[in-house]
């Protein structure tokens, strides 16, 4: 399989789902795990409640802190609810897109949240709107809902492995029903979800940063192919696929994705791209004054590269973390002002230095590129740019939208030829190899398809990575 016939965007953050059953300040808790994940999605929020066979719902385009007040979430009563947090995808940006989604099903109301991608959701899209389902947004998740609504199985779980049985590609989903929260992950485990208590109620999160802030404590990870169903007889748990699937979970979650301050499979991400770091100083060292990171998704490789190597650890580079929509035309002019407007170098730090720059990865080369000039008109003598991952040379299918891939810069040109398009000193980017051997654990449960071109789900050469009309869940 490989991505050169399909539709692909800029890379940017990806979903981050929250849940709780059973505390009566479930709608404020979930507002305290979006924000903690917002992160992983700044173009729209949103959170439904369950009470009392009633559901509400409030969603909106913008932060977290933007959708939600005081006054708003007092009106989302229950003691369940479930939240999102929604990347920005080119033709997708719309208010009906925004989750979670809330259907009136076969089975009683049904909200969902998801994060993920299905790699078959054009072709069970067209299947369902042929037989007379009627969707009211362009997100793959509702197609879950449908799925789920048309078994004929009464009961909410054999209905909804159904559903789940039919799919293909990534989802971690937390589902809300009138008397259950349910919390979902595809076989292949390719985005994180996990399980916390709090005051006897459950929470469900994508990462573990999420239950730290609502002060939830954590309990496990929901495992690939696991389904948790929680009501108020307590959690139960249901494997019903095949256990030999296979692993995938996206290394690009420990690369830049999840919050240094998360835990992933028991791995703290800070040490996982610390380790990142240091192998990079192995494999790719280099005389220098100072190594710098770019901020913020550098930093922890960027202290394991100083550490291994013996260079100072320096800032270079401060990031203003208060960017929002802007009035100014985008002129050219204004265009090539934003990367100065997201990172500013610091011109007493670099003047003379010899530096290593230390980055997550490089999509299509023109941010490095720019990056670079601005560090070499701040004074910075030498640049050896160095990359804690491998080249991206094909696009992901499974929730990450990285562009088509021709867009790719590594896909097309040798890594002399990306440090001659950059205008580094030098350039080197972690192995893969070396990527797996710092991650601490197994090689075999990774996903490493942008990397390698070794998609762990095979799928025809037509399928939209931005499935239905470029919608994603």
């Amino acid at each position: 399989m490989t991505g050169s016939e399909n539709e692909g965007y800029e890379m940017k953050e990806e979903c981050g789902i929250f849940g709780v059953f059973g505390h009566e300040d479930a709608s404020k808790l979930s507002y305290l795990g979006l924000y903690a994940l917002q992160h992983r999605g700044q173009e729209s929020a949103g959170i439904a409640a369950s009470a009392g066979g009633r559901f509400r719902i409030l969603k909106g385009m913008g932060l977290v802190s933007e959708v939600f007040d005081a006054r708003n979430l007092s009106g989302l009563a229950g003691s369940s609810a479930i939240g999102h947090v929604r990347y920005s995808t080119t033709g997708s940006s719309d208010i009906k897109n925004a989750q979670p989604i809330l259907l009136d099903t076969s089975k009683g109301k049904v909200a969902i949240a998801h994060n993920g991608n299905l790699v078959n959701a054009k072709e069970l899209h067209d299947e369902l709107k042929a037989s007379g389902s009627i969707f009211q947004s362009t997100a793959d998740s509702e197609i879950i809902i449908h799925l789920l609504s048309r078994s004929k199985s009464g009961n909410i779980l054999e209905a909804l492995v159904e559903a789940l049985g039919q799919v293909k590609g990534a989802y971690s989903l937390v589902i809300l029903t009138m008397d259950s929260l349910i919390a979902a992950r595809d076989p292949n485990g390719f985005r994180p979800l996990c399980i916390g208590k709090l005051d006897g109620a459950y929470v469900a999160a994508s990462e573990t940063c999420a239950l730290d802030l609502t002060q939830a404590n954590y309990v496990r990870d929901v495992e690939p192919g696991e389904i948790v169903v929680i009501d108020k007889s307590g959690l139960k748990s249901v494997k019903p696929f095949p256990p030999d699937m296979g692993r995938s979970f996206c290394i690009f979650e420990l690369i830049y994705f999840a919050r240094p301050d998360s835990s992933i499979a028991g791995r703290s991400v800070h040490l996982v791209r610390k380790g990142f770091g240091k192998k990079l100083a192995m494999e790719h060292p280099v005389k220098a004054d100072i190594v710098i990171s770019i901020p913020d998704s550098g930093n922890s490789a960027a202290l394991g590269y100083s550490e291994e190597s013996g260079i100072p650890f320096e800032y270079g580079m401060i990031r203003n973390h208060y960017i929002g929509r802007t009035f100014i035309e985008p002129s050219q002019k204004i265009r090539d002002l934003n990367v100065k407007i997201k990172l500013n170098p610091i011109k007493e730090t670099l003047r003379g230095k010899s530096i290593v720059v230390v980055d997550d990865s490089i999509v299509r080369g023109t941010t490095s590129k720019q990056r670079i000039s601005a560090l070499r008109e701040a004074g910075a003598k030498e640049i050896h740019m160095r990359i804690s991952s491998p080249p991206i040379i094909d696009s992901c299918f499974f929730g990450i939208d990285t562009p088509k891939r021709e867009k790719l810069i590594a896909s097309h040109k040798s890594v002399e030829e990306i440090r001659k398009f950059i205008g580094a000193d030098s350039l080197g980017y972690l192995s893969v190899e070396g990527m797996l051997g710092s991650a601490g654990l197994p090689k075999d449960e990774f996903c490493t398809a942008c990397f390698t071109r070794d998609y762990p789900i095979k799928f025809g050469h037509k399928v939209s990575k931005l499935s239905i009309e470029k919608g994603r869940g």
